[in-house]
């Protein structure tokens, strides 16, 4: 049970970026690679003031579905914003940033599939 709660929050943090129009959206599946949470999900704005927004977003109506936002990171520079959904972890990034840090091939394996793929 536990388990699909966790794919539904996922899944609505997905939505959320989508709708909030982010760019690359990324999901992981942190299963075996680490305990501190089920997903991880990584995906760009396209300027430091999109980057914060989406943050905004995320947080906001994930309170509003009564999600608990353990912590936020970084929503002031807007280059690198973390939203901690506890077993969902949320990156995001400005383009050149995202490409800097390059979390994606650190976490991402050969069978893990971006959000578009999963639809």
């Amino acid at each position: 049970m536990l388990k699909m709660d966790n794919k539904k929050l996922n899944n609505c943090i997905e939505k959320i970026l989508s709708d909030g129009k982010a760019e690359n959206i990324i999901s992981i599946s942190l299963k075996g690679k680490s305990s501190i949470a089920d997903y991880m999900i990584i995906a760009s704005g396209n300027s430091t003031r999109h980057v914060s927004a989406l943050a905004s977003q995320v947080a906001t109506k994930l309170k509003a579905l009564d999600y608990r936002v353990f912590s936020m990171e970084g929503q002031r520079s807007g280059d690198w914003a973390l939203v901690d959904a506890g077993d969902v972890i949320v990156h995001l990034f400005r383009p050149e940033v995202r490409e800097f840090y390059n979390l994606d091939k650190m976490w991402l394996a050969p069978k893990d599939k971006s959000m578009e793929e999963n639809l």
